[in-house]
């Protein structure tokens, strides 16, 4: 069974970088075809995918974001990263890891972790 796990701070200063890792059991980041996905959820909003980070290495991101997010991995720890600078109240949100089929079909997620940007 596979499985994600977020971690990272649930309260972020304005203006700081937040990091959030999901470690998943179960499967191994570098199997093909499968990317490896954040998303979130602003409160009284929809989902809003951020980006990912694929099977060899090529991580990619929403193009509203591209100048302050970014996605990594750790291979041997079988982790990736979301990395996302200068966070205002707005970047408030649950945030979610999830494993894409290659299809934009999100088939296991993590439970969530919520992250509040505060001063």
């Amino acid at each position: 069974q596979v499985q994600l796990q977020e971690s990272g701070p649930g309260l972020v200063k304005p203006s700081q970088t937040l990091s959030l890792t999901c470690t998943v059991s179960g499967a191994s980041i570098t199997a093909s075809p499968y990317h490896w996905v954040w998303i979130r959820q602003p409160p009284g909003k929809g989902l809003e995918w951020m980006g990912a980070i694929n099977y060899w290495g090529h991580a990619y991101t929403r193009s509203s974001l591209v100048s302050r997010a970014s996605v990594s991995r750790d291979t041997a720890k079988n982790e990736f990263t979301l990395h996302l600078n200068s966070v205002t109240p707005e970047d408030s949100a649950v945030y979610y890891c999830a494993r894409d089929t290659g299809n934009y079909a999100w088939d296991f997620w993590g439970q969530g972790t919520q992250v509040t940007v505060s001063s």
